[in-house]
């Protein structure tokens, strides 16, 4: 090998093979003189590109931001801003996007200068609703006492085929003041009509009407007032709005999270606010229920409120005693001195008091202690309530005496998720009276019941109202669109009983979301009465099996928009009855299934 090659090589190992030299500290870099005050550059570089050299004489450098004064920008209306850079243009009748009739953005004072309203941020919500129902169904329906429509056929109970159908127009508005994104409004005014057409065909007289001569169908129309109240903001408890309000007018109200106790729309005054960054929420509250129409159920402000006066004290707290449930303790007492009113609603059918018993007039004081729970536990979710009721019923239509009122309720609902899945189990347990000749009332009864629960109104036995009859006229042994066999005349215009049978409740069901616009639904329940003494003396019968029998439902429901604005329901129940109820409503005709099928389409702007 040549030696200068050798020489070559040798050197370049001795520069690989020499150690690194020690590392020399980065020069501290100045930040840029460009910089606002007050901030830094993110993060060490090793080099900075060379500084940018004025090529320009006497040019001026940009000003930083807070030079200029940005509360005097000539910004245009926020709320409109979207609108004025032409992103998107209004259209009153779609309630999908942007809309002032929906309070998205309040109202433009200067283009309504002749308004009566004093400030900024006025917002108008425009709120209106067509709820169509077509309801085939059967039930036991009594021969009339006068007469029946088919004469010569003689039986307790006729043909159990019947048909209601109702169109309701429901039109609401609200002025609001105040941004409600993030705070509570300061007020708000709102006022809510409600509109129904209905029309009943049954097959046999005096079910429609107390008159024998009327037909055995009805057609009629009812307008009532179901929201006016004034809300008014009264203060903020911290820097997190923390609120205290109160709200007086017809209003709705829901003692608990599922409806068991009372959910209705009725005129009172409530005060009401939270604490703790919203983990408590409180409700004071004192209602005077107003009269109901009898066949639309809707609030007749024309005539004169009932002497049934309603106190609420609530309190709610939320991740209690588990992180994501809500735990409420509420006490509640009904006061009725309705003894000296005798009422009969709009078909002639005496409803206070009932046709039950002594028939003598009825008040009562009566306190319900509840508990009620709601929320997820892992990844179960779970809805339980709890109430007792204690008081005194001034006049036991079994004794004509006073007795002591003692009855308890207890429904639990828990349901597992699994992807689009959802399948429920539900459990109810209401007291019945065990002797209904004793000073003690056994029988639980809720003020006005609406439970959302064990598949609602779905069921067949929540759906449809069962007349008790043999035993009293004008009676259910339960309630339309409510759980409870409280044997009252109606629970819009009755009065509540603690002489009943009481209920039992073990359903299953499952919700499956095939697609996000709809949903199939299937509910098996097995109810019983938890006590038939009452029933017992009512019909003079030895004894009576306690068995209802299964209710099984099943329900489709499709949303084209996935929204609640366009929500179609198609539903079908069968009631299969149990000994109990056979005993009860044998008739002739051998009639061994009940139906019920509810078509249902809601529109909503």
């Amino acid at each position: 090998m040549p030696m200068l090659a050798l020489i070559g090589a040798e050197a370049d190992a001795q520069e690989v093979q020499q150690p690194p030299a020690p590392a020399q500290a980065e020069p501290e870099i100045d930040a840029d003189d460009a910089l606002i005050e007050g901030r830094k550059r993110p993060g060490r570089r090793p080099t900075l590109p060379d500084r940018v050299t004025q090529e320009n004489p006497g040019a001026v450098r940009a000003p930083p931001p807070e030079a200029f004064p940005t509360d005097e920008f000539p910004v245009p209306d926020r709320w409109r801003l979207i609108e004025t850079l032409g992103l998107v243009k209004e259209r009153w009748f779609d309630p999908y996007h942007q809309n002032t009739l929906k309070g998205d953005r309040p109202i433009d004072l200067t283009r309504h200068k002749w308004l009566p309203l004093k400030g900024d941020d006025w917002f108008f919500v425009l709120n209106a609703v067509s709820d169509t129902v077509i309801e085939p169904r059967s039930f036991p329906i009594p021969v009339g006492v006068q007469t029946t429509d088919r004469p010569g056929s003689l039986d307790v109970f006729g043909r159990s085929n019947s048909l209601v159908a109702a169109q309701t127009f429901i039109i609401g508005a609200a002025l609001i003041k105040g941004s409600t994104a993030f705070m509570p409004p300061h007020v708000e005014y709102r006022l809510t009509l409600a509109y129904q057409v209905n029309h009943a065909d049954v097959a046999e007289r005096r079910i429609l009407h107390v008159q024998p001569s009327k037909p055995t169908h009805r057609t009629d129309d009812f307008l009532g007032v179901q929201e006016a109240f004034v809300d008014y903001h009264l203060r903020n408890t911290s820097d997190r709005y923390d609120f205290e309000s109160i709200r007086v007018g017809i209003q709705p109200f829901q003692a608990d999270f599922r409806g068991f106790l009372f959910q209705d729309n009725q005129l009172g005054v409530r005060f009401f606010g939270n604490r703790d960054n919203n983990r408590f929420q409180f409700n004071l509250a004192a209602f005077w229920r107003l009269e109901k129409d009898t066949n639309s159920g809707l609030n007749d402000v024309t005539q004169r409120p009932r002497n049934d006066l309603i106190f609420f004290a609530n309190l709610y707290r939320q991740d209690f005693p588990f992180a994501g449930f809500t735990s409420q303790v509420s006490a509640t007492y009904n006061w009725n001195r309705e003894a000296n009113r005798l009422a009969i609603d709009d078909n002639g059918f005496p409803v206070r008091p009932a046709l039950l018993g002594d028939l003598r007039g009825r008040e009562y004081d009566v306190v319900y202690l509840g508990y009620s729970g709601d929320g997820r536990i892992g990844r179960i979710n779970l809805t339980a309530s709890l109430y007792a009721a204690l008081g005194e019923d001034r006049n036991s239509f079994f004794t004509s005496r006073p007795a002591r009122i003692r009855a308890g309720f207890a429904a639990a609902e828990a349901s597992y998720d699994h992807d689009w899945m959802r399948f429920r189990l539900s459990g109810l347990y209401a007291t019945g009276d065990g002797d209904p000749y004793d000073d003690t009332e056994g029988g639980f009864d809720a003020i006005f019941e609406n439970p959302i629960f064990a598949g609602a109104d779905t069921s067949y036995w929540i759906r449809q109202s069962i007349p008790f009859a043999g035993g009293g006229r004008a009676i259910g042994i339960n309630g339309r669109n409510g759980v409870l066999n409280s044997l009252r005349s109606s629970k819009e215009q009755g009065q509540s009983n603690f002489n009943n049978p009481g209920t039992m409740l073990l359903g299953a069901g499952a919700d499956f979301d095939l697609t996000p616009t709809f949903r199939l639904s299937a509910n098996a329940n097995h109810l019983w009465f938890e006590n038939t003494a009452s029933l017992q003396a009512l019909r003079n019968e030895g004894s009576i099996p306690r068995a209802i029998g299964w209710d099984l439902s099943t329900a489709a429901i499709w949303r084209p928009k996935a929204t609640q604005n366009i929500v179609f329901r198609l539903s079908a129940a069968i009631l299969d009855p149990g000994k109990g109820f056979a005993d009860l409503f044998t008739n002739r005709r051998g009639d061994d299934r009940f139906y019920s099928v509810l078509a249902n389409a809601i529109l909503a702007f």
